[in-house]
């Protein structure tokens, strides 16, 4: 590689590459080692559940879209009745918000501390990955006592949950976070304390508030640059309204902020946990309500998922199947804001910046059709598609010099 100042090279991150576990496209535009451009291809994992939504029934839908992704796999659910519920203005029983919200925070716990460890992974301190997967395995144990499953917890159902949680376990989960406790408050003071890891992460993939705000980015990304929005206290659902906890913020908007965030936010997940845990034997009644039929018409729900905002929209003719199902998982949002976080940066810094905003690139995965809106006719084919998609290879080639 040239390090002649001006001169600009292209360093290509995936469609595989080892940092991450989907296939997604990175271009990295670089002068020497420093960052100048970058440009994101998605959409190499296309998997239609959108589509296969529309040949489901309404029931068997949450059992696809759990599968979106594996650690959130209770917020898209979650989302997806919530959606259905809007739509035939469906009053969910009391137990069943308490119980959403007991195994949405589990999970949150779950998907924080993994990343956690993965971040550590990612520039080498192996020991904070190792004390990660140790901690997390134990809140994996509690989400397998508490739905039959460590993932794809098959709980969420339209009108409230399939499963209720006997109330004989309750201390058993208010005992399991007790215990998770102390070592994740040896993890935050191992981050606040630890001077390498000031040194690494501080300053590093600064996403600024304008620009967290430009992007519309969510979750601890939008938390971390100062932004302090959260599904969970600005629009409530389940039992979020009633039971106490705070929204997480930092100001900085780097990569050291990003970590304080999201370990402060299982604090706050350990308290919604056990309050929810410490009211529920004191709350009888059902755990769903009766559903006959879904009527026409059209809703939207949205879960505050680990990664942020997930979206769902749904629309319904009266039958026994959506008819149109619209899912926009924070990612969509939050991945595009690498390039305002990773420019200006070197090389070295792109891996954890990257890293940073959590992403899941399943999440984002979109197809297009380029149709006539009056007639509905094709204008272009998927042959036509890739065919310009091969002249801007090209024309972007002869423009570098390649």
């Amino acid at each position: 590689m040239s390090h002649k100042k001006g001169h600009r090279c292209l360093i290509p991150v995936g469609p595989y590459h080892p940092l991450q576990e989907e296939p997604e496209f990175f271009q990295l535009y670089v002068e020497g080692e420093t960052v100048v451009d970058m440009d994101w291809r998605t959409s190499y994992n296309h998997r239609g559940i959108e589509e296969l939504a529309t040949h489901k029934t309404f029931d068997q839908v949450p059992f696809l879209v759990e599968r979106v992704c594996g650690i959130c796999s209770a917020s898209h659910p979650l989302a997806y009745v919530q959606a259905v519920e809007d739509i035939g203005k469906i009053e969910v029983p009391e137990r069943a918000l308490y119980l959403r919200s007991l195994v949405n925070e589990l999970e949150r716990i779950h998907s924080h501390v993994l990343w956690f460890g993965l971040a550590g992974h990612f520039i080498g301190y192996n020991t904070v990955f190792m004390w990660a997967w140790r901690y997390r395995d134990p809140i994996l144990d509690l989400l397998e006592m508490t739905t039959g499953s460590r993932i794809n917890y098959a709980n969420a159902r339209v009108g409230g949950v399939r499963r209720d949680i006997d109330n004989a376990f309750m201390p058993e989960i208010i005992k399991g976070i007790d215990e998770f406790l102390p070592p994740l408050d040896m993890l935050i003071k191992a981050v606040l304390d630890d001077p390498v890891l000031h040194a690494r992460l501080k300053g590093i993939g600064i996403l600024t508030k304008e620009d967290a705000i430009k992007y519309a980015v969510a979750g601890p990304t939008a938390r971390a640059s100062g932004v302090p929005i959260d599904v969970r206290r600005d629009d409530p659902y389940a039992a979020y309204d009633l039971v106490d906890w705070d929204v997480i913020t930092q100001e900085e908007g780097d990569v050291f902020a990003k970590v304080v965030v999201r370990l402060l936010e299982c604090v706050e997940a350990a308290r919604i946990i056990k309050q929810c845990a410490e009211r529920l034997p004191q709350i009888d009644g059902p755990i769903c309500a009766e559903v006959r039929e879904i009527p026409a018409g059209e809703g939207v729900g949205h879960v505050e998922a680990p990664r942020g905002e997930t979206f769902h929209y749904v629309r319904s003719d009266g039958s026994p199947r959506p008819v149109r199902h619209k899912i926009r998982a924070p990612s969509f949002n939050n991945v595009p804001s690498f390039k305002a976080s990773c420019i200006g940066y070197t090389v070295s810094d792109v891996t954890i910046t990257l890293a940073s905003i959590d992403p899941c690139y399943s999440c984002t995965e979109r197809m297009a059709r380029v149709v006539d809106r009056k007639s509905g006719e094709e204008i272009l084919t998927f042959a036509d598609l890739v065919k310009l998609s091969q002249e801007k290879t090209k024309r972007i080639k002869e423009e570098m010099g390649v």
